[in-house]
C-alpha cells in the first residue's frame, strides 16, 4: 500500500487528517529511518515542516518556549537559550551529528521519547512543560515508558516550556556510533529544589531521587560521592552493563553540578 503525503498549512488541518495509523512528519529522524527498514509503514504522512510558527523559540524574565519545529541546530545557536539555559544550549549542540541536528526537532525527539534520547532528560530535568494543541503536560506526566508518552492519538506537540532555573548542567555518556547517550544526566537546582534526570540508563527516562535528595542538602559536586543507584531495572547490553549504567550516574551528575557551578 502507498504512503499518502499530506501537507498542512495549520495545526488545526494536521490534525484533521490524523486517524488510523497515520503518522506525523516532523524532522524525520527517526520515523523515515524505521520506514525505510520496514518497521513503521503508515498509511499516510502528515507533515508539519510548512506550517508558519512551529519553529519560533522566544525567551521570557521566567521560561524559554521553544516550538515543537525548532531544530537542534536552531536551539543550540540561539544566544537567547544560551543566556537563559546554557544547559539547554549545550544539551542541543551534542545530539547526533550535524545532519540529525540539522533536520531533528525537539517535538519529534519528544514525541519519539527513544530510552537513549538528550531531550527528554533535559525536558525532565528541567520541569518542562509540554505544550499540544490541545492541553498542556508537564514533563513528569508526560514520559510513560519505552516509546511510551502521555500523547492522545489525536494530540500535536506544539511547543515545550522551560522554566529557567538558577543553574543547571547536562552531562553525558556517548555511544561512540550513535551517539545516543549511554547514560546522560542534567541537573538542575531552582526555587523548587533539586531535579536529576536521567536518559540511556533505563527503558525510559526517569528522576533520581537518591541524587535529588543528597544534592538538595548540598548543591556541590562531593555530594554525588557515595551515592548509591540500584542497578536494578537498569539497562544491561553489550555497550554496558546494568551495573556500569549505575555506576556512572553518580559520576556524571557530579561532573555535571562542577559544570552548573561554573
Amino acid at each position: 500500500m502507498q504512503t499518502q503525503y499530506h501537507h498542512p498549512a495549520s495545526i488545526a488541518e494536521a490534525a484533521k487528517l490524523l486517524g488510523g495509523d497515520a503518522r506525523l512528519l516532523a524532522g524525520g529522524q527517526s520515523l523515515v529511518a524505521a520506514m525505510k527498514l520496514g518497521l513503521a509503514s503508515p498509511s499516510s504522512l502528515v507533515d508539519l515542516r510548512g506550517i508558519a510558527g512551529l519553529d519560533s523559540i522566544r525567551v521570557d524574565a521566567q521560561r524559554v518556549s521553544i516550538g515543537a519545529m525548532a531544530t537542534h541546530a536552531a536551539v543550540a545557536a540561539s544566544p537567547d537559550v544560551a543566556r537563559a539555559i546554557p544547559a539547554l544550549s549545550q544539551l542541543a549542540a551534542g545530539i547526533g551529528d550535524r545532519q540529525v541536528r540539522d533536520s531533528g526537532t525537539i517535538g519529534g525527539a519528544l514525541a519519539n521519547d527513544d530510552p537513549a534520547a538528550d531531550y527528554p532528560a533535559g525536558a525532565l530535568g528541567l520541569g518542562a512543560t509540554i505544550q499540544t494543541d490541545q492541553r498542556q503536560i508537564a514533563a513528569d506526566d508526560f514520559f510513560r515508558g519505552l516509546y511510551e508518552t502521555a500523547l492522545r492519538p489525536s494530540e500535536i506537540i506544539t511547543a515545550v516550556h522551560f522554566p529557567i532555573p538558577e543553574r543547571a548542567a547536562y552531562q553525558k555518556f556517548h555511544q561512540p556510533a550513535s551517539r545516543f547517550a549511554l547514560v546522560g544526566v542534567m541537573v538542575a537546582k531552582s526555587a523548587t529544589g533539586v531535579r536529576v534526570a536521567v536518559t540511556g540508563a533505563a527503558s525510559a527516562v526517569f528522576r533520581c531521587k537518591p541524587l535529588e535528595v543528597a544534592l538538595s542538602r548540598k548543591f556541590a559536586p562531593e555530594s554525588c560521592d557515595g551515592v548509591a543507584v540500584d542497578a536494578s531495572g537498569l539497562n544491561d547490553d553489550l555497550h554496558g552493563s546494568a551495573e556500569y549504567r549505575a555506576h556512572l550516574i553518580p559520576v556524571l551528575a557530579k561532573r555535571a553540578v562542577a559544570r552548573a557551578l561554573g
